[in-house]
């Protein structure tokens, strides 16, 4: 037994500073933590990047350098009509964009809304899980052309929860219509598990706005009330007000049947580009049986692995189609070939349609090398930033 320090002066001074030492050194690694994280987590990010790279892109561009002669057989009409069905694919997006906002308020062209929805999936095909960067600058742009934040916000949920579902309820579709045609395929049992988690996240998430939104705001109050330069009231009401919008946009069901006309449209014509690509190269697959392969690629490139799914659908579409009867090269190139005016051709377009919504007629070359350079770097500016008063 341990003698007591019958009140000796200093006797239990040195088990006493350990909380400090201890405090000390968890201050320290507070005050670095920050500065460890985002490095830490940027270099996980390239270094899954770099392995997509190396074992799904570089493979199938090595397949494809081999079947490089299928070029001299390609058909240039199935080619042009495949850019314009991505084209008018994108187009139907804009759409969907302008169906969601509220009537009788003041909202931008459908021109304006194709270029801020152009340069947000810039934004998201050179970011890895570029989500929240894609977020982030169409809400600034959504604004800075006269949208109310809230109605931006809603907007920007309801298109995104939306066109997922649609893309899940079509591909179940496609999944059932092809059994019969090419009989069952082990994978269809991992996506119809991965749609039905898809579809009862967006349930509970619409459920989730609609009981829960009093419960929501008054935890964001108080959670507002303690940062520093925010009203937990102004929270608070900014909450009800987004979910008191949501639910008025969910209950219309006029905007709901359009929202759904445009949704499908997008995915359609952008699967259909796809089709015409494969048909350049002298197969015509069967449409329901592409559209499954289509599909199961995009809702695999849907994991924020890699910017705009890159490498996940490039590998995963071509074995679909091979498992449909396409042969191994014209798979190959088909996707490729599509990828360029789907994924690439996007990138250049969405950065010209970047600086043509920053810089105004008769603009000198000062503002348009602003404009791109604000482009560029890691995140849009927060000059605007969603508040009470939106």
């Amino acid at each position: 037994m341990a003698a007591p320090s019958d009140g000796v002066p200093g006797a239990d001074s040195e088990p006493a500073a350990a909380p400090e030492e201890s405090g000390g050194r968890w201050h320290w690694w507070r005050a670095w933590l920050p500065w460890l994280v985002k490095p830490l987590r940027r270099g996980v990010l390239i270094f899954i990047l770099l392995l997509v790279i190396e074992y799904l892109v570089v493979p199938e561009l090595v397949g494809a350098s081999k079947d490089l002669y299928l070029l001299g057989r390609i058909n240039a009409l199935w080619i042009i009509a495949g850019t314009v069905l991505e084209g008018v694919s994108l187009f139907c997006y804009a759409v969907l964009t302008k169906v969601l906002l509220p009537p009788g308020r003041p909202q931008p062209g459908l021109y304006t809304l194709f270029r801020i929805d152009m340069a947000a999936a810039a934004v998201a095909h050179v970011i890895p899980a570029g989500t929240l960067g894609t977020a982030a600058l169409g809400f600034r742009l959504f604004t800075t052309e006269g949208i109310s934040g809230n109605d931006a916000t809603v907007m920007m949920a309801a298109k995104g929860i939306g066109s997922t579902v649609v893309l899940n309820v079509l591909l179940w579709l496609a999944l059932v219509i092809s059994i019969p045609l090419a009989g069952f395929q082990p994978i269809y049992a991992t996506v119809a598990i991965i749609g039905t988690v898809v579809l009862l996240g967006a349930g509970a998430l619409v459920l989730g706005v609609s009981r829960g939104a009093g419960l929501a705001s008054r935890m964001l109050r108080a959670l507002g009330d303690k940062v520093p330069g925010l009203s937990g009231e102004g929270v608070e009401r900014a909450v009800l007000t987004a979910s008191d919008s949501f639910m008025m946009l969910a209950r219309d069901k006029r905007v709901m049947a359009w929202a759904l006309l445009w949704a499908s449209l997008n995915w359609l014509l952008d699967a259909a580009s796809l089709w015409c690509f494969v048909a350049a190269f002298g197969s015509f697959v069967n449409p329901v049986e592409l559209f499954a392969a289509y599909g199961i690629a995009n809702v695999a490139g849907a994991l924020p692995v890699s910017p705009g799914g890159l490498g996940i659908i490039d590998s995963a579409a071509p074995l679909l189609l091979v498992g449909f009867g396409v042969t191994r090269s014209v798979a190959t190139l088909g996707v490729l070939g599509w990828r360029m005016v789907n994924f690439w051709l996007p990138i250049p377009t969405g950065a010209a349609a970047y600086v043509s919504l920053k810089v105004k007629p008769h603009s000198g070359m000062a503002a348009i090398r602003s404009a791109a350079a604000s482009l560029l770097t890691s995140g849009p500016p927060d000059d605007h930033r969603p508040g009470p008063e939106d």
